[in-house]
């Protein structure tokens, strides 16, 4: 194969990747007035420097503003029950690891 036909199918292929990540990636973004209804009926434990968190703020995107937060990282008094990050808090039971839109909206009643 000539150097120039494989730089065309590498720039072809990329492409195709590109496109396949755009066309599979989640809604990441939550309208605020149900990240507001699952802030105000929740709290999720989160960490500086946790990957897991990062996954979990931009499935909520802008609206990760209006959670009711805790960084274990620097309020390690407040989650002395926390065992992992992110920990979501709904009801009195924990939920540990990353938590799908849909099944926070149906554990804190925010349809």
């Amino acid at each position: 194969m000539k150097k120039g036909n494989v730089i065309t199918l590498i720039i072809i292929l990329a492409v195709i990747i590109l496109a396949i990540i755009i066309i599979n990636k989640p809604n990441s973004s939550v309208d605020a007035t149900t990240a507001k209804c699952i802030g105000n009926n929740s709290v999720v434990y989160v960490q500086l420097g946790c990957s897991a968190c990062k996954i979990q703020e931009d499935m909520f995107g802008d609206s990760y503003q209006y959670l009711t937060r805790v960084d274990c990282f620097y309020e390690r008094d407040k989650c002395s029950n926390i065992t992992a990050t992110p920990t979501w808090t709904i009801n009195g039971q924990n939920y540990v690891g990353v938590q799908s839109i849909k099944t926070l909206q149906n554990l804190t009643g925010c349809k």
